[in-house]
């Protein structure tokens, strides 16, 4: 190990972050200053990764779970090798830039998630390294070991006191992921202050409990955080946190150690000075010591004869393994691998959505054999088991069983997300994670930065309205789907009846750049005769017609999920009062896709001239573009408690309601 190059490596790091910062004005020099050290070890050391090929699938993974401390990633994938030049750091959280101010994946080559929100880079990384152990029990064999890296993650004080990371890392030690690594960065220090002031727990311990390996070192000495590593390392059984002391802004002479580093530039002086004490010219700005350089090139070198010698192996297995191999180039397409035979539904019939959604799961199951997911304790509820392995494998995937494909998350609804976010974003698997809709609210984060960094997550949400019943206004979703309608690039779809719900998945797995939502129906509904015989196709358009009228409609009702039924209802209501009139009714399962569609499609399906009037279970909350507000039906106030038929007379959530105020702007 070339102790100084490394110091060099880590005084490139603390350079480049003073002088990024200093030209933004904006930024977090703490934690790059902090853990240089642990930087230049990783990347000049430890990590296996080929700047030329920064997918490959046997790259080690790093995630910078404090995702703040960019500055401590972009530098040294830039000494690495890697497309990011000294310019692109020049124009540090400026608009357009491959350096946001937090790490985005797919801007960045070499940043493998977004972070930033503390805590989501650890049960993101939980996600990656349950991936490659499915992935490795899939695809290795006795005689070649395509597979067989580890998950790395850097975190700090903020991570450790965040909800969603006791919640994945609970899990990850109970799955026994020997694969798992993460370093934190220990400096006592948050923006309020030194972490006394609200932080006391024995960190260690806690993960002691949690059934991983716990290690402790120093940040500034190599030999350490190697032996610590290669400690880490040598546990199959059990996750490894390594507790690194540290001194937050290291080698700024009045502000390290203070939380006055952790989020704001140096300033003119202290930048100087910390420059002149720790060596660095004043006179040349985002300055890399040469050492730096001539290192990286050289371990480039090493590195590549490390990925040459895994594509010998690789191609070796596929001669040995031909059907594996088609098998992995399936599986990282996103396509189906078998023919998908979704099944259909009897007009007539009464079919609660997550019923209808079940099933499709088990038809998915079979066309996917790397779909994997579950649910966060409400499996039965929420419909989502899949069904046995065909090859008589146990299902569930464990601590003893890898191969299973069918993930109990216990109630850790946000861990769960995150955790999906990651399998997604390791490669090869579909990931889907199943609980109520009212509690969306408990993951939503993780949501949010599915959408953002468009991955094919598949977010079944149950029991989607009043009528949950007499569970009351606890599990009664009011707000929750216009909250979900909300968030960009987030799909959400709403099927109005079971051969909905078929098509819905469809719709689903066939999206490979963003994440979908299924709000699916706890009450039975019955399968609906649908007007247009290509509703199918035509349901990729957000909206079609379900019911029409022999004539251009007078009225066109409009609705989602179970509200379609409903406005039928309403329909016929209207039409055994006022006879002549002339009645169309529109299911909008994808809300968001239709009000993307052109105006004249919209116009078509609403028909110009129509009075357009909508019901939604829920706040009215955006569907003003299409109704004014005295012609929508919504509920504004939370529920009650009773049978959901029930609550939904005691709030006026009814076809005859519905109903009235037609008649009222008809008369």
């Amino acid at each position: 190990m070339n102790i100084a190059a490394l110091q060099a490596i880590a005084l490139s790091v603390r350079s480049l972050t003073i002088d990024a910062i200093q030209k933004a004005n904006s930024g977090h020099p703490g934690m790059p200053m902090g853990a240089a050290e642990l930087g230049a070890y990783l990347y000049g050391v430890e990590l296996k990764y080929n700047p030329k090929d920064p997918k490959w699938l046997n790259r080690d993974r790093f995630v910078l779970s404090a995702g703040h401390g960019s500055m401590f990633l972009y530098s040294l994938i830039h000494m690495a090798g890697f497309d990011l030049s000294l310019d692109d750091i020049k124009a540090f959280r400026q608009v357009g830039s491959k350096c946001p101010g937090h790490p985005e994946y797919g801007r960045t080559p070499g940043v493998e998630t977004t972070t930033g929100p503390l805590g989501q880079g650890i049960a993101t990384a939980v996600g990656m390294a349950i991936a490659e152990r499915k992935m490795m029990a899939h695809f290795n064999t006795p005689g070649h070991q395509i597979l067989d890296h580890f998950v790395f993650a850097l975190a700090g004080d903020g991570c450790m006191m965040e909800g969603v990371a006791s919640e994945a890392c609970s899990l990850a030690g109970h799955l026994g992921l020997g694969n798992l690594i993460v370093y934190y960065d220990s400096n006592h220090i948050s923006i309020d202050g030194p972490t006394d002031i609200t932080f006391s727990e024995d960190v260690g311990r806690r993960f002691e409990a949690y059934g991983w390996q716990v290690l402790r070192g120093s940040m500034y000495n190599f030999e350490d955080i190697a032996s610590l590593t290669a400690e880490a390392k040598a546990e199959k059984d059990r996750p490894s946190l390594i507790i690194l002391d540290s001194i937050i802004g290291k080698g700024a002479p009045t502000k390290q150690g203070t939380s006055s580093v952790h989020g704001s530039p140096l300033g003119d002086e202290e930048a100087r000075k910390t420059k002149e004490g720790l060596g660095i010219p004043l006179d040349k700005p985002f300055w890399v010591a040469p050492e730096a350089y001539s290192y990286f090139k050289e371990h480039q070198g090493e590195l590549e004869k490390e990925y040459d010698a895994w594509q010998l192996r690789f191609e070796a297995w596929q001669k040995a393994n031909p059907s594996l191999a088609q098998e992995l180039t399936i599986w990282l397409s996103g396509k189906e691998m078998h023919k998908l035979d979704m099944p259909s539904f009897a007009v007539g019939d009464k079919v609660a959505t997550r019923n209808a959604s079940g099933k499709c799961l088990a038809a998915i199951s079979t066309a996917w054999p790397n779909f994997i997911g579950g649910s966060a304790d409400l499996t039965n509820p929420n419909v989502s088991q899949l069904p046995q392995n065909t090859d008589g494998t146990p299902l569930v995937f464990s601590k003893t069983n890898p191969m299973g494909r069918y993930i109990y998350f216990g109630v850790r609804e946000h861990a769960m997300a995150a955790i999906a976010n990651g399998i997604a974003l390791y490669g090869g698997l579909r990931p889907f994670v199943a609980t109520f809709l009212v509690f969306s609210d408990y993951l939503r984060p993780a949501l949010r930065l599915s959408a953002l960094m468009r991955l094919p997550v598949i977010f079944v949400l149950t029991h989607d309205s009043i009528y949950v019943g007499e569970d009351g206004p606890t599990h009664q979703p009011i707000e929750a789907l216009a909250a979900l309608r909300a968030i960009p690039n987030l799909k959400v779809l709403r099927p109005a009846d079971a051969e909905e719900t078929s098509a819905s998945w469809k719709i689903a797995m066939e999206r490979l750049d963003g994440p979908t939502v299924l709000v699916l129906s706890r009450q039975n509904l019955p399968v609906l005769e649908k007007h247009e015989s290509d509703w199918s196709s035509k349901i990729r358009l957000g909206a079609y017609v379900v019911k029409d009228s022999d004539r251009a409609p007078e009225v066109t009702l409009v609705g989602s999920g179970s509200e379609v039924s409903l406005a039928i209802s309403a329909a016929e209501i209207v039409k055994s009062k006022r006879h002549e009139t002339a009645i169309r009714v529109v299911s909008v399962p994808d809300r968001g896709a239709f009000y993307a569609s052109c105006p004249t499609v919209r116009e078509i399906i609403l028909s110009p001239g129509s009075k357009v009037f909508v019901a939604e279970a829920g706040v009215a909350q955006g569907w003003e573009r299409i109704a004014p507000s005295d012609q929508i039906l919504s509920i504004e106030r939370f529920g009650e408690s009773g049978p959901g038929d029930k609550v939904a007379e005691y709030l006026g959530f009814t076809a005859q309601t519905l109903a009235r105020m037609i008649l009222a702007k008809l008369d």
